[in-house]
């Protein structure tokens, strides 16, 4: 004879007493998975951007680090070299397009040969690079004006009414005369 169904209020009670099991976590994902994977293969066989910023200066030189900065280094694929991505700073682009095969030349230099085969030039703002510190480290103190080239400076300007003119006038004539090579 068949089994016959339960109530809706037996149902009811039945669930109420009985326990399920909880629900399975979903699986992690495969970035997370990979991660430490990539992360390993990255130290082992390849340098990022990260790398070339970190050194930008010392590969390609003071003026052209100040116009440009690396972007994304995009890795060949079966030991094809890769591609650079440079962003440079408006007009100089096409100053600096010129310049491709020794900016290739420096970045295989650093990275190995071979590494980078081209380099992609984008537009755009470049974050402003800090100035190295000077030799020792402090700022060079100007030599003074001798005497008798102060005077003949403050004889000049004697006719100028005094202020903030005036002073500014004095400072431009005391730097044109240091930076006088005839005066040396």
């Amino acid at each position: 004879m068949p089994r016959r169904l339960p109530t809706p209020e037996e149902t009811l009670r039945i669930l109420a007493q009985k326990r399920t099991r909880p629900a399975r976590k979903p699986p992690r994902t495969a970035g997370r998975s990979l991660a430490k994977f990539i992360k390993t293969m990255d130290e082992k066989f390849g340098q990022g951007p990260g790398v070339l910023q970190a050194r930008w200066r010392e590969i390609v030189g003071e003026r052209l680090s100040r116009q440009t900065e690396p972007v994304k280094l995009t890795k060949g694929r079966a030991g094809a070299p890769g591609a650079l991505e440079i962003r440079v700073a408006g007009p100089a682009a096409a100053l600096i397009q010129h310049q491709t095969g020794e900016i290739l030349e420096r970045v295989n230099l650093y990275l190995g040969a071979g590494a980078v085969g081209r380099l992609r030039i984008v537009q755009g703002p470049v974050k402003a690079q800090p100035l190295p510190p000077a030799a020792g480290g402090r700022k060079r103190r100007s030599v003074p004006l001798d005497a008798a080239a102060e005077a003949e400076l403050s004889a000049s300007l004697d006719n100028a009414p005094e202020g903030p003119m005036k002073d500014a006038l004095l400072r431009l004539g005391r730097g044109v005369l240091r930076n006088d090579p005839e005066r040396r």
